[in-house]
């Protein structure tokens, strides 16, 4: 009797294994990444390096689409508690903080990383809650087919020749909206409301996020958007001419450096590690630069011509405090509330 006592006990613990294995490789099949809309639409990264990491590995990719970085952030936080979520792409370096200190983010060092572009991972502190993805300066995108003649610097944007001619983003919701705000911040420093409330006059809109406001831009809607200084590589590669430039000014520009990390409370985990090595090397690196149109992380990845004709770098790259960006939107959404 104690023999199949035994036997029944083993039997039955060696089943409970089997179940817990295969539940644990069915949960790894898939892999939920929240995300922001252009980088999932058809024309973004998004689905082919999902579709590359599904032949490599055999792990789906489910992307949720937040909207833009600040609200994949509010998503997050929402679900702190219950986290619904792998995998976080899309926070920038003025948002990690953010993760960091709500403590939503496992840190890991990727496999690969050496290939990254040399300070880039400082942009999150060092510490790699998040892995650089991507990287770009904001910049003012002009139409060079408009009847205003191109600003030189952003104090140039209040001057009565741009009165409603400038699109912008809601810093509350899109990361180049918070980007351009920081700018204002780097340039200005305690005078950017000043700035602020004589830059109202020359709004169009604020678009709740970038493709939105980008493409009120393209469609003629003003001669001036907030964008990256890469994007009119786009125009160029797809035969579009110099019609839009990115106009570099003396005074400085703010980067954008987009990050990945994994959700604190994700019980896959390990996928979540699987998946950032792939999104920095060179199979999933190498999409970036003609879908996501930002630099890729990966220094070893080759350039398209495009961006050597139309995506200037600029000399000088400005400093803020970014724990003060919330003040600083906070007042500026009163000032165009006002």
């Amino acid at each position: 009797m104690k023999k199949s006592f035994f036997i029944f006990t083993a039997l039955f613990l060696l089943t409970l294994s089997f179940m817990s294995c295969s539940k644990k490789e069915e949960t790894s099949k898939e892999l939920v990444v929240y995300t922001y809309d252009s980088f999932i639409s058809e024309w973004g990264p998004g689905p082919e390096i999902a579709k590359r990491f599904e032949d490599k590995t055999g792990v789906s990719v489910t992307w949720v689409n937040c909207g833009d970085g600040a609200q994949i952030l509010s998503k997050a936080l929402s679900e702190k508690n219950k986290p619904q979520s792998d995998v976080l792409l899309g926070l920038d370096n003025n948002l990690s903080y953010k993760a960091r200190e709500a403590g939503l983010l496992v840190p890991y060092k990727p496999e690969g990383r050496e290939n990254l572009v040399s300070g880039l991972e400082e942009a999150f502190g060092g510490d790699w809650i998040l892995t650089p993805f991507d990287y770009s300066h904001f910049a003012m995108i002009f139409d060079t087919e408009a009847s205003v003649k191109a600003p030189e610097s952003l104090s140039d944007l209040i001057n009565k020749d741009y009165e409603g001619k400038v699109i912008l983003m809601d810093p509350r919701t899109s990361t180049p909206g918070l980007g351009f705000a920081a700018w204002t911040v780097a340039v200005f420093g305690d005078n950017y409301k000043n700035y602020w409330k004589d830059l109202k006059k020359s709004i169009l809109t604020m678009s709740p996020g970038w493709s939105s406001g980008y493409g009120l831009f393209t469609k003629g809607e003003a001669p001036l958007c907030s964008s990256y200084t890469t994007s009119p590589a786009y125009h160029v590669e797809y035969g579009e001419g110099d019609r839009f430039q990115a106009i570099v000014f003396a005074e400085g520009h703010v980067q954008q450096v987009e990050g990945v990390g994994i959700t604190k409370g994700t019980k896959n985990e390990k996928t979540a590690k699987a998946f950032i090595d792939f999104l920095i090397s060179e199979e999933a690196q190498n999409v970036i630069p003609l879908t996501q149109w930002m630099f890729p992380a990966n220094k070893e990845v080759v350039l398209p011509e495009s961006y050597k004709k139309a995506a200037p770098v600029p000399e000088k790259t400005l400093s803020y405090d970014v724990t003060k960006l919330d003040e600083a939107v906070s007042e500026i959404m009163k000032i165009i509330s006002e």
